[in-house]
C-alpha cells in the first residue's frame, strides 16, 4: 500500500513539474469550488456548534474562591498592622523615603486585596 502511494505520488509530482500552468489552473479551480461549497454549506446548512462557546465564569461559589477570602483577610490584617506601625513612626516624625515607598506599596496591596483583582 505504501509503495502504491509512493509510486503514484511521484507520478503526480512529475506531472505537476512538467505542466505548472495546468497544475496551477486545476489547483485554483479546486480551491474556488471548495470555497463556494463551503460558503453555501455555511449559509444553507449552518452548524449547530456555531457560537456555542461558553464564556468563563467570573463569579462563582467555588471552594477555591471561598478559601482565598480568609487568606485575603489575614493579609489585609497584616498590612493594616504594618501601616499602623508606620503611622506611629510618622507621629514621631521619624519617616524616611523608604518608609514612604513602603506605605504606598502597602496601600496598593490593600486596595488590590480589598477589590479582589
Amino acid at each position: 500500500m505504501n509503495a502504491f502511494f509512493k509510486k503514484n505520488g511521484q507520478k503526480w509530482l512529475g506531472w505537476a513539474v512538467r505542466n505548472p500552468k495546468k497544475f496551477f489552473m486545476y489547483s485554483m479551480a479546486f480551491l474556488s469550488v471548495s470555497f463556494i461549497i463551503s460558503i453555501v454549506q455555511g449559509i444553507f446548512f449552518p452548524s449547530d456548534m456555531t457560537f456555542k462557546i461558553k464564556p468563563p465564569v467570573i463569579y462563582s461559589k467555588s471552594s477555591v474562591i471561598q478559601n482565598t477570602l480568609p487568606n485575603n483577610d489575614k493579609e489585609m490584617e497584616k498590612i493594616v498592622a504594618e501601616l499602623q506601625s508606620l503611622k506611629v513612626k510618622r507621629d514621631r516624625q521619624d519617616l524616611r523615603k523608604e518608609d514612604s515607598l513602603r506605605i504606598e506599596y502597602l496601600f496598593n496591596q490593600y486596595q488590590h486585596l480589598k477589590n479582589g483583582h
